[in-house]
């Protein structure tokens, strides 16, 4: 039973048995909770990390989580260009370790083998040919502070066991030098890479699989989280025309943003929004019209909202589950004003304009979302906004 409430959207589960702290144990989970919440929505993580979905919050708060009330390490996976270095400087930025310092970013994927202890190690001068002068390497520099390890898949095998000692033993020695330093860092990693696949073709340690994974986080690709795509785009408007007030987004322009698959996921969408972004002249709002020539898409790419794989589906789960007409309806309605409000950047008057409806109807709209708390058990369609 527990199980099944986990599987179906509960974030906690207490099970009482007459515990007489289960009350404490309660309302600690609930300060937790608020204290997770209030991260969330402070500028650091909701000026940097855009996105207000079910699903991606999820992912936030369980980064929060591990960030601020953990020391330990971090595997984070997902696809390229689903913001895996954002989420390591976040994870640093939110730590509280007293006299906490660096991030070191080291990218395992341009290592030359051949160079490979100079870089994690450093060297003395005269270590070997070229080796001018003294050189510290990332053990050293992330010290006191944070080592990120970008691409850890690609790690050459040869220096898996090297990595897997200094983070047991946290010893290292420079090449060429026979003194032992010491050094203490948080390590985070990231892949695109199936690490289990690997290690069954032995490509990766399974040893230093558990040493790097004490926590593992999964970044969902942009296409499993098309409803944050509106807000994202608002974001990269605001970076491309260095403005605080954007103009809107045309509902076919934006349909066809959501729409589209992103290869490269956010990175992928960031350029696309760029380059439309240097198309506008500055003159209403944005609309297809702004796609440069070379990122129009052939008529069989363009799709229509209403036979979208996500909503036919979500019409099937909605009346399977008896949920009544009129609700559907309702859910339906609420979700295309939030998508209008989205496509307008806030702006009440012009998600009106989009919809051809009032503007009384879309403050309505926003007034009933203020204050509404979702239903217990409720279904959520594909594209609603998160909380």
């Amino acid at each position: 039973m527990v199980w099944d409430w986990l599987e179906n959207g509960a974030s906690e589960v207490l099970v009482y048995n007459q515990n007489p702290r289960i009350a404490t144990e309660i309302r600690a989970r609930f300060e937790r909770r608020k204290e997770i919440d209030a991260i969330l929505a402070s500028p650091p993580v909701s000026k940097q990390i855009i996105g207000s979905s079910p699903r991606w919050r999820a992912v936030l708060r369980q980064v929060i989580e591990i960030a601020v009330f953990t020391q330990d390490s971090l595997l984070v996976l997902g696809e390229s260009g689903t913001g895996k270095e954002l989420i390591a400087r976040l994870v640093h930025q939110l730590s509280r370790r007293p006299n906490k310092k660096e991030l070191v970013l080291l990218d395992c994927s341009t290592i030359v083998p051949e160079l490979s202890g100079s870089e994690f190690f450093g060297h003395e001068k005269g270590a070997f040919t070229n080796a001018i002068a003294l050189r510290e390497g990332a053990f050293c520099l992330a010290d006191g502070g944070t080592l990120f390890l970008d691409e850890i898949g690609e790690l050459p095998f040869s220096m898996q066991s090297e990595l897997l000692r200094v983070i047991q033993e946290g010893t290292y020695k420079r090449v060429g030098s026979n003194h032992w330093k010491h050094t203490a860092f948080r390590l985070i990693c990231a892949t695109n890479k199936d690490l289990q696949q690997e290690i069954r073709q032995k490509q990766f340690r399974e040893d230093l699989y558990y040493r790097i994974s004490t926590w593992v986080i999964h970044l969902p690709p942009l296409r499993e989280r098309r409803e944050d795509i509106p807000e994202m785009v608002g974001y990269f408007l605001k970076k491309a025309l260095n403005t605080e007030h954007p103009p809107g987004v045309d509902h076919l322009l934006m349909n066809y943003l959501i729409t589209r698959d992103y290869g490269g996921n956010i990175r992928e969408l960031q350029q696309l929004v760029t380059r439309i972004a240097h198309r506008y002249v500055g003159n209403g709002i944005l609309t297809v019209s702004n796609l440069p020539a070379a990122d129009r898409p052939n008529r069989s790419q363009i799709s229509d909202p209403l036979e979208a794989s996500e909503f036919i589906n979500y019409l099937r789960r909605a009346v399977s589950s008896g949920i009544s007409f009129k609700d559907i309806i309702s859910n339906v309605s609420d979700t295309v004003k939030d998508v209008a409000i989205a496509c307008a950047q806030g702006d009440l008057q012009l998600a009106a304009q989009l919809l051809d409806v009032s503007d009384r109807t879309m403050q309505m709209h926003r007034a009933a979302r203020k204050q509404m708390l979702p239903p217990p058990g409720a279904t959520e369609m594909p594209g609603a906004t998160g909380p």
